[in-house]
């Protein structure tokens, strides 16, 4: 029996032993989620977690995210990334240890905050996968990445700015995990683009406020961000070509504060998605002329025309085909044969766990997705015709706690074989 399948026999007894605890674990994050860049506690316990395991742990790098290493002499340098933080979400899946949270907003406003993406999974999986390397014998280094604000898409880019790599080594290849609403005991493991590049913008229509009942004296903000919101699915139907993918949302609409007031200025919150710098730059072009558009046509001067800021981003995330395809033979091991999905189509959602290369772009990158659903569940959704039983950001997203032991056997034995065994 060759070192690998001894640390396979390591492995699952570790897991086994180490569940009930990250079960408890996993439970407490869930009821407790944090927001992008507010995730102070989920820090703290993961901060602690890994200095009682042996690791050399910073806090506070690009806020508050964690980095933590675990050097075991010559060998490869393997980097993990777990996002953190939770979504203004009000959770409904009637789960004993659902989220009640609610944050308290600058306007004194009242938001709710669940988890329903699975980043409590995710840290829960690195915290088990850490045990393991700690208990285990290999070469290398570990670096363990806890990290912020994956949702508005700029925690990874904060933590680089901030001197991820004053601290860390450049890693020989790297490795990220999410749950994904299919059955527990599966996982995908597909190599080249798998997710789009996205954009948040925040578009400021500015008009002249006024009486609701004499809107000839007032330059109507609110008419404007409502023409805006029609008017940008043109660009999708009318200028990027039927074979290019893109989706453009505008997510959240601001605007007054009472019944008969013309207010002065509306917002819109606006999301982009794409896979071709081309097709950035003409959702881009596109939302920018038609926002000056009809501010012209509502006959505002220029120190009016709608201001445009753009927010998080980043680019498609690509999978590196020869790691990928390491790590799902790895797996296919753990799983079993069918349980490996090596070919599926790229998707619309995005990510930025890739931009913590910072500037070690040629860094190879495995993403890999992990079910979490229960198969009864999921088996019941597709009989109804349902693609899945629950999407990501729904309120009813419901990671099943059989995943928790399955997610840390995926991430530890991926680990281990990229780091050196003997």
């Amino acid at each position: 029996m060759g070192p690998r399948h001894e640390h396979r026999d390591e492995v699952e007894a570790i897991v086994a032993d180490d569940t009930p605890r990250l079960i408890e674990v996993f439970k407490d994050l869930h009821r407790n989620p944090e927001l992008g860049f507010a995730e102070v506690r989920t820090a703290r316990i993961v901060a602690q977690a890994l200095t009682d395991l042996g690791f050399t742990v910073t806090t506070g790098t690009g806020g508050t995210g964690v980095v933590a290493i675990l050097e075991r002499g010559q060998g490869p340098v393997v980097m993990y990334r777990a996002d953190m933080d939770a979504l203004p979400v009000r959770e409904a899946t009637g789960l004993d240890y659902a989220s009640t949270v609610q944050v308290t907003n600058d306007d004194g406003s009242q938001t709710p905050v669940a988890h329903v993406c699975g980043h409590d999974a995710h840290v829960t999986w690195m915290l088990g996968m850490a045990k393991v390397l700690a208990q285990t014998t290999w070469s290398g280094t570990a670096v363990l990445i806890g990290q912020p604000a994956e949702e508005p898409i700029s925690g990874a880019q904060a933590m680089v700015d901030d001197g991820l790599y004053a601290v860390a080594p450049r890693p020989d290849s790297f490795v990220a995990m999410h749950t994904a609403p299919v059955p527990v005991g599966m996982v995908a493991a597909a190599g080249g683009e798998r997710m789009a590049g996205t954009d948040q913008l925040e578009i400021t229509f500015h008009g002249v406020g006024g009486h609701g009942s004499l809107p000839q004296l007032a330059k109507d903000p609110v008419l404007m961000a409502a023409q805006a919101v029609v008017g940008f699915q043109s660009i999708i139907s009318r200028s990027i070509a039927p074979h290019e993918s893109a989706v453009l949302t505008v997510g959240s609409v601001q605007a007054g504060s009472t019944y008969n007031v013309i207010p002065d200025r509306a917002r819109l919150l606006v999301n982009l998605r794409w896979y071709s710098s081309q097709v950035r730059d003409q959702l881009l072009t596109g939302i920018r002329a038609i926002s000056e558009g009809i501010a012209r046509g509502f006959g505002l001067p220029d120190e009016l025309m709608p201001v445009i800021t753009m927010g998080g981003g980043s680019t498609p995330l690509v999978n590196d085909a020869g790691l990928t395809a390491r790590l799902a033979e790895t797996l296919r091991g753990v799983l079993g044969e069918h349980n490996v999905i090596t070919d599926l189509p790229a998707v619309t959602a995005s990510e930025d766990c890739h931009l913590l290369k910072g500037p070690h772009h040629d860094v190879p990158l495995a993403y890999l997705m992990v079910g979490v659903a229960d198969p009864q569940v999921y088996a019941d959704a597709a009989a109804c015709g349902k693609m899945f039983p629950y999407s990501p950001h729904s309120p009813d997203y419901v990671v099943d706690l059989a995943a928790i032991a399955v997610g840390t056997r995926i991430a530890s034995r991926a680990m281990l074989e990229l780091l050196s065994v003997g």
